[in-house]
């Protein structure tokens, strides 16, 4: 159903990948006049890539929003905002390929996304993720889509879900206030910490297996890896 306001509405959309690729999903959210989380929507994607997650939360996110009303959208993911503000004109210039001439990846996502664009106004803005007192919205969409990524299930405000839980890998607000004054942050058994972060560069884990940008990571003891890399090795 297409939300039809007035006013500008402040929103934040998020993918998940548990595996990148593994079982995915989508979330958007929309705010209240107070900036709390009001509206979202949540679905699952079966198996896709933490790229094709985002993609697709941005394009559910601007299908559900009236085209004449103006829109702000917070997200934390560097490649799908990028890909619609900074690189796409150069793609439609060149046949929907890149600069090295190869097949935009995740073509259908970005075309159909460029449509929905085409005469609104939307200011993209960019928020860090899993931030202690970060962005509500952005937390909010993030939990959302990691839950349903989880649980291969439709949720949302229409049906009456109940608001997403936690995510288990971000640490908690008091540990946040102990290291600002000077103590120390939750940490896992094994002494790898509990935080975890978007990669900004591809990497290797401990495990062997390659992860990309964009694709959570954590600290172990080893450097950096996947989240359940890092817990299997703790435990």
């Amino acid at each position: 159903m297409i939300v039809r306001m007035r006013e500008r509405v402040v929103a934040a959309c998020d993918g998940a990948s548990k595996g990148n690729p593994g079982p995915a999903a989508w979330a958007w959210v929309m705010s209240d006049g107070s900036g709390a989380p009001a509206r979202w929507e949540a679905g699952p994607l079966g198996k896709a890539t933490n790229n094709v997650a985002e993609l697709t939360a941005l394009e559910r996110l601007l299908a559900a929003v009236d085209p004449d009303v103006p829109l702000e959208i917070r997200m934390d993911s560097q490649y799908a905002m990028k890909a619609v503000t900074t690189w796409l004109p150069g793609w439609k210039r060149n046949g929907w390929k890149t600069a090295a001439g190869k097949p935009v990846a995740n073509q259908d996502l970005v075309v159909r996304i460029d449509e929905l664009l085409d005469g609104r106004t939307v200011d993209f803005r960019y928020v860090p993720a899993h931030q202690v007192d970060g962005d509500k919205l952005n937390d909010f969409a993030d939990r959302a889509a990691s839950r349903a990524a989880v649980v291969q299930e439709p949720a949302g405000s229409a049906l009456g879900s109940p608001e997403p839980p936690p995510a288990p890998d971000v640490p908690a607000k008091s540990g946040a206030r102990r290291k600002a004054a000077g103590g120390t942050s939750p940490r896992r058994p094994g002494g790898s910490s509990a935080r975890t972060i978007k990669a900004k560069f591809p990497g290797r884990c401990m495990c062997g297996r390659p992860y990309t940008a964009g694709e959570p990571i954590a600290k172990n003891d080893q450097g950096w890896g996947h989240p359940d890399c890092r817990t299997a090795a703790a435990g």
